[in-house]
């Protein structure tokens, strides 16, 4: 499948992120011929365990996630960032969840936004939001590449266009910066081949630095 690279919104010390910079950061797409195509989503739920017993509480991960991508709606994704793992699921992984009562969902957070043809590349530009809200928590950019699946083959073309990004960006003097954080996929056992789990991997790694942000 192609390659994505996941970005997110840096704030400047002492600024927060608003609608006003995802308005203008959309505009920065569409300034270089980026040709919105419709709207895109993902959620990323965090779960806590249910312990019956207190004593058990070391043997369960606390750090679960949960992510549902738009373009793989049959497939969940379950993360464990502390034991590195990453696993592709079936949709109904939720339900039986649910109905064995081992994890509980403590909050969703929507990614949603538009997306744009740009050449060969796709963009999705978007809001961080928890479900149910319109609290903005971040600003992300998934930056897709067509013709590559190759993570190695791909970086320096991906670098290239961050770096014209990042100019034109700039260009409207907004209050941060995008920032790309490059997980290491062997960790979890990924390979060089792009898949959706590498996507799941990313935004684990960004939600992290989304709540980072935040405490800071």
């Amino acid at each position: 499948m192609p390659l994505k690279w996941l970005l997110h919104w840096q704030p400047n010390a002492g600024t927060t992120v608003n609608s006003q910079i995802l308005t203008e950061v959309s505009q920065c797409v569409e300034s270089i011929s980026g040709v919105k195509e419709g709207r895109w989503k993902a959620t990323l739920t965090f779960y806590k365990p249910m312990l019956r017993d207190q004593n058990v509480a070391a043997d369960y991960p606390r750090d679960f996630l949960g992510i549902s991508l738009q373009e793989q709606p049959n497939k969940y994704y379950c993360i464990i960032r502390g034991q590195r793992i990453v696993v592709e699921a079936d949709s109904t992984i939720q339900i039986i969840m649910e109905k064995l009562q081992s994890y509980k969902s403590r909050v969703s957070l929507n990614f949603e936004g538009f997306q744009y043809q740009l050449g060969d590349f796709q963009l999705r530009v978007g809001k961080v939001v928890p479900t149910h809200s319109e609290n903005l928590r971040g600003i992300v950019m998934e930056v897709e590449y067509l013709p590559i699946s190759s993570l190695d083959k791909s970086r320096q073309i991906m670098e290239e266009f961050v770096d014209i990004w990042q100019e034109t960006v700039s260009n409207r003097s907004l209050p941060g910066h995008f920032m790309h954080i490059d997980p290491n996929f062997a960790e979890y056992g990924l390979s060089d081949h792009y898949t959706s789990q590498h996507t799941a991997v990313q935004y684990a790694s960004v939600m992290a630095q989304l709540i980072a942000t935040v405490r800071n």
